[in-house]
């Protein structure tokens, strides 16, 4: 399953246009949410500088510089997955993460390769039309303002209200002389949010749409066909007439007006262009797929067979799409993998060229894990804390408790499977059930978490090997 990563763009981003952010700065920037890593930070710096180099080259050298897909090599819980999505946020590109293993060879039942780029392009459409919605949001605000007051105060059936419109006089309003006055009156209430809980009757379009199920492996999405598409005005879109509450209507109106307000041909046209020029697809997993065929039979001819499906995408291929074709030569590629099995010599040597760019990931030592827990700007402690705060509870974790849970993580790694920095949550979490569990019922609010605390929820846990290897 891919998971969307696109989206909110980061604050130094919004300060600062992308094209004045030098290696160094987009290193900075990821160091916010990242610790260590610093090779494979410098490489993914110095890809999307050389993007922002490219767009100021003459359209015919342009389109001869492709990007220098990047392999990253390291276990689980080191990095690989947050480096690319801080690096998608910093560019405000369209990026989607997933995963090599989920892909069968064509002819098998299952995903083929394309389904990625569609999804990239789907992301990129999301993203340009909530930047059009947002541009539109004043406008679309003051349409729906009308909206309420017409529902709440109807003018319709007065028949001076046409002369009045087209000749801007005042008979209209001398005719009903309370009229301009009441619904002034009721915009200021409308404004100060007295009306919120009033009930008011307004027409939507009915989004309720039948469902289409299909044999097989492949869905719609994976086809690239929009059923509205195909149909065209055969089905018209109905409306509903609904009773609700004024906060709620509103809602609903404003993403309905934006909607008619957007020019959403406009809007796919630079959704499409995104995707090939600053889209990012991360490719986790890649060396689940790694590995030649084995005597012509078992999984290793349907691996083989991903790896030379994939190879056109990554060279540069179009890929049909509900939204037109989508070249993929400027994607950029960012592939990951542990590579304790297989190696990145497995790959088909084709595929290896396609990534010119290899940086190791490091493991995470005892003092990347305390730094992990407490730097970050969304530091696991910081979220906890953010989180009992809204009962009240004041968390307070002293340097030894960080210390002896950064030891205790670094020991399981060492002697189960080393997970990272995911580690990282078990623990916490088995910590902090108790406050957790009991949240506003606690008495003491300020809760002092200490190393004699930590040892006493998880040394218990940590010596027994064997419960230790089901729980942690």
């Amino acid at each position: 399953m891919a998971i969307m990563l696109g989206g909110q763009q980061s604050e130094l981003a919004k300060e600062r246009h992308l094209d004045d952010l030098s290696p160094r700065e987009i290193v900075e920037e990821l160091d916010k949410y990242v610790v260590g890593q610093a090779a494979a930070k410098r490489a993914v710096a110095v890809a999307l500088r050389n993007r922002i180099r490219r767009q100021k080259l003459p359209p015919e050298l342009a389109r001869d510089v492709l990007p220098k897909n990047i392999l990253m090599i390291g276990s689980t819980g080191v990095g690989k997955t947050e480096i690319a999505r801080r690096l998608a946020r910093l560019a405000d590109s369209p990026l989607i993460k997933i995963e090599a293993s989920k892909f069968t060879e064509v002819g098998y039942v299952g995903r083929d390769v394309e389904s990625m780029v569609r999804e990239l392009t789907e992301v990129a459409v999301d993203m340009t039309k909530q930047k059009a919605f947002e541009r539109v949001r004043a406008r679309a605000e003051e349409n729906v303002e009308e909206i309420i007051l017409d529902s709440l105060l109807p003018t319709s059936g007065y028949p001076q209200e046409p002369d009045f419109q087209a000749d801007n006089s005042l008979d209209f309003i001398d005719s009903k002389p309370n009229l301009g006055r009441t619904r002034e009156k009721l915009k200021q209430q409308l404004r100060d949010g007295k009306l919120e809980d009033r009930i008011i009757e307004i027409e939507t379009q009915d989004r309720s749409g039948g469902m289409i199920d299909f044999v097989g492996g492949q869905g719609m999405d994976d086809m690239g066909v929009n059923i509205k598409d195909m149909f065209g005005n055969i089905f018209p879109t109905k409306t509903v007439r609904r009773r609700l509450k004024i906060s709620e209507a509103r809602t609903i109106l404003i993403r309905e007006e934006q909607e008619n307000l957007v020019d959403m041909e406009q809007i796919t046209r630079e959704a499409v262009q995104k995707t090939e020029s600053a889209g990012i697809i991360f490719l986790d997993e890649l060396d689940k797929i790694a590995g030649g065929s084995s005597g012509g039979s078992g999984p290793d001819v349907s691996r083989e067979g991903v790896q030379r499906d994939l190879l056109p995408i990554v060279e540069g291929t179009t890929v049909n799409t509900r939204y037109g074709m989508v070249s993929t030569e400027h994607i950029l590629f960012i592939a990951a993998g542990a590579f304790h099995v297989a190696k990145p010599s497995d790959l088909i040597p084709e595929l290896q060229g396609r990534f010119p760019i290899r940086v190791e990931l490091e493991s995470l030592t005892l003092d990347d894990f305390k730094r992990i827990l407490i730097q970050p700007k969304n530091s696991l402690i910081k979220q906890y804390q953010a989180l009992l705060k809204t009962e009240e509870i004041v968390l307070e974790f002293t340097e030894d408790a960080i210390t002896t849970l950064a030891e205790m993580t670094e020991e399981i790694n060492r002697n189960t499977e080393d997970i990272g920095a995911r580690r990282l949550h078990t623990l916490l979490e088995k910590v902090l059930e108790e406050i957790s569990f009991a949240g506003s019922e606690l008495e003491n609010k300020h809760q002092v978490i200490d190393a004699a605390y930590v040892r006493d929820r998880l040394e218990d846990l940590v010596g027994d090997q064997d419960l230790r290897r089901y729980i942690l």
